[in-house]
């Protein structure tokens, strides 16, 4: 048995360009850095936070029927696992 532990899967990343205004960018870049993270941690972190406490979100999300479109992949578990370590 080995002793030290396989390092968790990497989730697979995907990029996403936003437009945001100066002052939300401002804001964000300020929080990353009181984080000691980077925009993409926040971003992510902030986001799956979201997901998980809206409760009608969940409802809409145990009804969807996803179709057949790349961008409504629900592969969404991985990710959502590694966020969740990271945030919890």
């Amino acid at each position: 048995m080995a002793i030290l532990k396989a390092p968790p899967a990497q989730p697979k990343n995907e990029t996403l360009q936003l437009r945001v205004s100066q002052d939300l960018k401002f804001r964000l870049m300020r929080y990353a850095e009181f984080l000691h993270a980077n925009a993409s941690y926040v971003v992510t972190a902030a986001l799956e936070r979201l997901f998980r406490k809206d409760a009608e979100f969940q409802e809409f999300r145990a009804s969807y029927k996803p179709g057949k479109s790349p961008d409504h992949s629900e592969e969404e578990r991985p990710i959502k696992n590694a966020v969740n370590s990271l945030t919890k």
